[in-house]
């Protein structure tokens, strides 16, 4: 008989089998500041996680507050950087309050797992980020799907929803793997004729969209429209962390009863810090976002010129379907080879058949890098095709 050692061994063993035969075993790349490969992978879109002011307020932070926070924010972890961050995030996004939280996947937890019960009806985007897809299991919610951008798939689930339900809509701002946006403005139409909450976790379009890098959301539609609004700093303010904005009872609440907010050590000193000086930058510098809008409609337009298979998105993230996961993984390596790291990206990240290199722009390419990852695309595409 099997010990139930051995049922663990056994069970971890199965998963890894399948995963390799699938296609779709990952491996982790270790980069060091030698690392030789031009970085069309990362979620840099700003340029600003390698900007050297980000460093100095980060170590000028560390040397004020300490390397650590020491305790949660309700603690004696939540300092005075922390509370400048949160008014400086409100302000940038139009609502009167903002919370910070460790990461994205944290906060798009907090806020399921607080507001939503067994009673509370759900509804997400088919494409939608895996952290909000978890935030509605970890609640207990009853959870539908509508049709990935499909407001009349929508509006049918919520007119065939209890009206004594509290119904709650929650959608990418930017979808991650397709970078196509949310239909905000229909997404916030629906929620108030149907009398729905609705969220949006705007991570990959904070510091990219918006006139004032404030989002596809941001000061654009008020917390009227959009309750609660979510936005990472990892990604073009190329810090660490996350925060949820909105009006004050929604961050009180959370406050209170939101369990990864109460329950972490609040975020390092120097990473709000260095957030900050991220925040003075995109304020200052627009030319920075008007650098990666160049950089994405002359890579579309080239794109388009060579065939690649692109999907239908203005945003920094511009995937390439290729379908097949070993096709992928193929194509990825010849990047490498040529000098680019480019995301390979495939089920269960993906639906089957839509196994893809996840292409990522950033305002720190120059036109050189772009001509030079197009030309590898496209001796990509005549290789396959010889």
């Amino acid at each position: 008989m099997m010990s139930r050692a051995d049922l663990w061994s056994k069970r971890l063993a199965s998963a890894a089998t399948q995963r390799r035969a699938e296609g779709g075993w990952r491996q982790r790349p270790t980069l060091d500041e030698a690392d030789p490969l031009i970085d069309f992978a990362g979620n840099d879109y700003l340029g600003l996680a390698g900007d050297p002011r980000l460093a100095e307020a980060q170590a000028e932070g560390a040397k004020r507050f300490g390397a650590g926070a020491r305790a949660s924010h309700l603690v004696t972890g939540h300092h005075a950087v922390h509370e400048r961050l949160e008014q400086r995030l409100a302000e940038l996004t139009g609502r009167p309050r903002a919370l910070l939280f460790s990461t994205g996947y944290m906060a798009n937890l907090g806020v399921l797992q607080t507001l939503c019960d067994r009673h509370t009806r759900v509804f997400q985007d088919r494409l939608n980020h895996a952290s909000l897809l978890d935030g509605a299991r970890l609640a207990q919610a009853p959870s539908r799907r509508f049709h990935h951008r499909d407001l009349a798939d929508l509006e049918r689930l919520l007119e065939r929803t209890p009206q004594d339900a509290p119904a709650l809509v929650v959608s990418d701002g930017v979808f991650s793997m397709d970078g196509d946006t949310a239909d905000i403005a229909g997404l916030a139409d629906t929620c108030q004729r149907q009398g729905a909450w609705l969220m949006i976790d705007d991570a990959h379009g904070l510091g990219v969209l918006g006139e004032h890098g404030d989002g596809c959301v941001g000061r654009a539609h008020d917390q009227r429209q959009v309750t609660i609004l979510v936005g990472t700093l990892g990604k073009a303010l190329g810090s660490a962390g996350a925060f949820v904005a909105g009006d004050a009872a929604l961050i009180d609440h959370l406050v209170q009863f939101a369990r990864p907010y109460i329950y972490t050590t609040a975020q390092p000193p120097g990473v709000a810090a260095a957030t900050l000086t991220a925040l003075d930058i995109l304020e200052q510098e627009p030319e920075r976002r008007d650098r990666l809008h160049r950089h994405i409609a002359d890579f579309r337009r080239e794109a388009a010129r060579l065939g690649l298979p692109l999907t239908d998105s203005t945003t920094p993230i511009q995937p390439v379907v290729l379908g097949d996961s070993a096709r992928v993984m193929r194509w990825a390596e010849r990047l490498a080879r040529a000098g680019f790291r480019v995301g390979a990206i495939r089920p269960p990240t993906v639906p089957r058949g839509q196994a893809r290199l996840r292409i990522t722009l950033s305002a720190a390419h120059d036109a050189t890098a772009l001509d030079a990852l197009l030309g590898a695309l496209d001796a990509c595409r005549r290789e396959d095709a010889s």
